[in-house]
């Protein structure tokens, strides 16, 4: 092989493997930087593992200021199984979530949704 060909395979894999490398440092940096952390109470109404090829905990917490309001609805993704068993068991109950936003996710694979849960506490009725 001919020193110029070498030198060809070389280009020619840096030019596939850079574009693969950058999308994997962007993803990283999108889910390891939170946008705004924080805390929403009311009750998980809704809360599913669904997808097709990825599938992700998504729920839906209803946030009731006032008794006799219509309630604000908070959409919401989970990725660690142990807090999602933890929503699981506390459904029907008052709650508080904690989360983390993460805006620039490049894919659903990881949530639905920008906002992902990271605690739940059970909260006196």
């Amino acid at each position: 092989m001919t020193p110029t060909r070498r030198k060809r395979k070389f280009i020619i894999a840096g030019i596939l493997i850079t574009p693969i490398l950058i999308f994997a440092l962007y993803t990283w940096s999108a889910l390891q930087w939170s946008y705004s952390e924080g805390e929403r109470a009311g009750f998980v109404q809704k809360f599913s593992k669904r997808g097709w090829l990825c599938k992700t905990w998504e729920g839906e917490l209803a946030m009731v200021s006032m008794p006799g309001t219509n309630p604000e609805k908070f959409f919401f993704s989970v990725r660690d199984d142990n807090v999602a068993e933890h929503i699981n068991h506390s459904l029907g109950q008052r709650v508080a979530l904690t989360y983390q936003q993460h805006k620039g996710v490049p894919t659903t694979c990881f949530g639905e949704t920008e906002y992902f849960v990271v605690a739940v506490k059970v909260l006196p009725q």
